[in-house]
């Protein structure tokens, strides 16, 4: 077996949601590993100045405009980060969003919102990527962001539990169609990540349930964790670093729960 390391160097990525949060401290990590990295994302400006922050500590980067819900942007992003690099050999589906409300209040646009963004998404951005992986030599790695939430559920959440169970299927799925071809497939399942995505729905549990925002955070969110702690973007960002330069095909079909032991497999 090959001693392991963390070295992406001649690895090409596509990290999507990556301008802010999660996405973009795994880009950040995967380009300080050597990778160069395609940072796509629906707000483009952002993801510029991720690119030039990238470049300024000498790494390689290429913004990307895409909305994942869109087959022609998708396809013509990971075209473009082809085009610039030479290949496609890390697909991290990262980009989502979250909206909370109790489903006899949930509006039906709300639903298909949130599937075509975290399922249809991972769904396009995993088929074009294939495309590219399945015709050369290389190991490819599609690592999906689920959540905790692909394994357990909660009150008001239910487009966004449903997408993350999806993923654990399109996962499963993936990981044996593509080891003919050398690609293994991943899902990290994190707990409450301090982004602006989760800070967001600290005001609207209180509200929708009458409670402090205090104890939204310590009776809601942590309070499965064995520490109180959130996981952080940091955890994240080096699980898939460690998922993505593993040296062999070991973990593939799996998902792997990063929560302060929420959830235990």
């Amino acid at each position: 077996m090959t001693s392991l390391n963390q070295d992406l160097s001649g690895k090409v990525a596509l990290v999507t949601g990556s301008a802010s949060g999660i996405g973009k401290d795994i880009a950040v990590t995967f380009a300080q590993a050597g990778a160069a990295v395609g940072i796509a994302d629906i707000n483009l400006e952002a993801a510029q100045k991720t690119v030039d922050a990238i470049k300024d500590k000498g790494g390689k980067a290429l913004a990307i405009a895409m909305d994942v819900t869109s087959e022609s942007a998708v396809n013509d992003g990971v075209k473009a980060l082809v085009d610039e690099f030479g290949s496609i050999d890390i697909l991290v589906s990262n980009a989502g969003i979250q909206i909370i409300n109790p489903i006899h209040k949930l509006e039906f646009a709300d639903w298909k919102k949130m599937q075509a963004i975290h399922l249809d998404g991972a769904f396009l951005t995993t088929k074009a990527a294939l495309q590219y992986m399945y015709t050369n030599d290389n190991t490819g790695t599609v690592i999906y962001m689920g959540s905790v939430h692909s394994h357990e559920a909660s009150l008001y959440k239910a487009p966004y539990v449903t997408a993350k169970h999806g993923l654990l299927g399109l996962c499963r799925v993936l990981a044996k169609e593509g080891a003919e071809y050398n690609v293994r497939a991943h899902v990290i399942c994190p707990g409450f990540v301090k982004t602006p995505l989760v800070e967001k729905q600290i005001p609207e549990q209180a509200k929708e349930k009458g409670i402090s925002e205090e104890e939204v955070v310590n009776d809601i969110m942590l309070v499965n964790t064995v520490d109180k702690e959130f996981t952080s973007t940091e955890d994240i960002a080096q699980l898939a670093l460690f998922l993505a330069a593993f040296p062999t095909n070991v973990f593939t079909g799996q998902s792997i729960v990063a929560s302060h032991g929420w959830f235990m497999n």
